[in-house]
């Protein structure tokens, strides 16, 4: 139960801080290597960003601390994004909106509509793209 916390800084290129908001990010993922790519993608702004590769890990965090945005993946091993789901929604209903499933499964429609109606944010294909994060994040800034 391994976890990497990344304190972001500043960097050339597209700017996720341009809104002068900094962001707290979690993200859940049970790859290693995705927790680094999401980190490296996230330090183009000054975020503060913590990636855990163990989604039990992962709502302990979520349960204990205030984000602004969570990644989260729905296929891991043991603990799955969908059991995350239904705890988080049942322990800390006001972070479910802030969720944000990130997938290299192509859901069906369907699923993507299951996952809607229990209120997360929205359903992304891996890798979500600097540009997607920052629509999101002004999304996110609005609903506040």
């Amino acid at each position: 139960m391994a976890y990497l916390s990344v304190q972001i800084e500043q960097t050339e290129g597209y700017d996720l801080h341009q809104l002068g908001n900094l962001m707290n990010i979690l993200h859940v993922d049970d790859s290693p290597e995705i927790c680094q790519l999401y980190a490296d993608m996230l330090s183009m702004g000054d975020h503060n960003v913590e990636s855990v590769n163990d989604g039990r890990k992962g709502l302990e965090f979520a349960l204990k601390n205030d984000y602004d945005l969570i990644l989260l993946d729905v296929c891991m091993p043991k603990y799955s994004g969908m059991e995350f789901i239904h705890d988080l929604k049942a322990k800390r209903p006001s972070e479910i909106k802030k969720v944000i499933i990130v997938s290299v499964l192509e859901l069906t429609e369907n699923h993507k509509k299951e996952l809607l109606n229990f209120g997360i944010h929205s359903v992304e294909e891996k890798p979500s793209t600097i540009q997607k994060l920052e629509t999101i994040k002004k999304d996110l800034l609005l609903r506040n």
